[in-house]
């Protein structure tokens, strides 16, 4: 991570609008033997000059409790991150972890109930489920860390799960490639009184066959976004495009990305969803660490602010904070 941190380093920049209130909802933690990356790690980053004032945890398949029945082993990450993140003698102002969004087998049917209940007792930030059902045939996309099958989220088994997320007011994030797309509709129309975040807008690949086709692939995935924007209840995370698997290699370069440079790439994205949802059910996110792949934390939210500047002062309130905040249901 040394020699990765020296490069990104290469491009430092002040926080644009330091003062301007900001939710990040969608990072992780993780502890693997070649990559660490805790609350620490997260607070180096977020300490570049951005107001964050909150931020979401997300599902990563961290922390599980191996002493557990299988099906409850998840609930240890909900647990273990809000043990991390209840310290009451740390001393920063950014709310960590307000909201944590874990994981739980919704291919369980009706009996994830209890799964449920055990992560809301674990912790008061529990906010939701992510079930990851990210697929793709070819064999240089990787299939998302749940290992799903194709058609996960018309499975009968599933949404019997997914019913259950519903009646306890939870909400649901969607992560998928956006070839899936039309999926997800028609899965959010099957429960219009589902919150759903859709991670990382659907994912657009630029890898593997879709190489070399941003442009046909840009239009295709236009075309499947206003198709699900149509169902009220799906919010969209604006972020993502500084993975790998984006296809703008950045990671690739001589220095890092600028957030001029990182902006005009993401904006035609950012500024599609921005349209067909509008402001109030979009919101950007960092998408730490596993973006940091291409660019440091301060000049990614400089991105983002340089894109949200083009709408009104009320509107950029609610991209970089209000609708995160409202969603995840932070100020309860």
């Amino acid at each position: 991570m040394g020699e990765h941190q020296d490069w990104l380093d290469l491009i430092e920049e002040d926080a644009l609008d330091p003062d301007l209130p900001v939710c990040d909802p969608h990072h992780h933690f993780w502890h693997y033997s070649s990559s660490r990356y805790l609350v620490d790690e997260f607070l180096r980053d977020v300490s570049g000059g951005h107001r964050v004032l909150e931020t979401v945890f997300v599902e990563c398949l961290q922390f599980y409790d191996e002493d557990a029945p299988a099906e409850l082993r998840p609930v240890g990450e909900t647990a273990a991150v809000d043990r991390m993140v209840s310290d009451p003698t740390a001393q920063h102002e950014a709310a960590i972890a307000a909201g944590i969004v874990g994981f739980a087998d919704l291919t369980l049917g009706d009996d994830v109930r209890p799964v449920l209940e055990k992560h809301l007792q674990a912790s008061r930030r529990f906010r939701g489920i992510r079930y990851a059902t990210a697929w793709h045939e070819h064999e240089k996309i990787h299939n998302a860390h749940t290992h799903p099958p194709a058609r996960l989220l018309a499975d009968p088994a599933f949404r019997k799960g997914l019913q259950q997320v519903a009646d306890l007011d939870l909400s649901f994030d969607a992560w998928l490639y956006h070839p899936q797309l039309p999926e997800l509709t028609d899965m959010a129309r099957a429960f219009p009184g589902l919150a759903i975040a859709l991670n990382h807008m659907a994912g657009p690949l630029g890898i593997g066959p879709y190489a070399n086709r941003r442009e046909k692939e840009f239009e295709n995935w236009s075309q499947q976004i206003r198709e699900l924007s149509r169902c009220e209840n799906v919010s969209v995370k604006l972020g993502g495009r500084a993975m790998k698997m984006s296809g703008f290699e950045w990671h690739t370069k001589s220095r890092p990305p600028g957030s001029e440079e990182l902006a005009a790439a993401m904006a035609p994205y950012f500024e599609t969803c921005i349209e067909l949802f509008g402001p109030d059910r979009c919101m950007f996110e960092s998408n730490f660490p596993v973006d940091k792949a291409s660019c440091s934390y301060t000049v990614l939210w400089n991105a983002f602010k340089r894109v949200a500047s083009a709408y009104s002062e009320a509107e950029s309130r609610l991209l970089l904070h209000d609708t995160a905040v409202r969603f995840y249901r932070l100020d309860n």
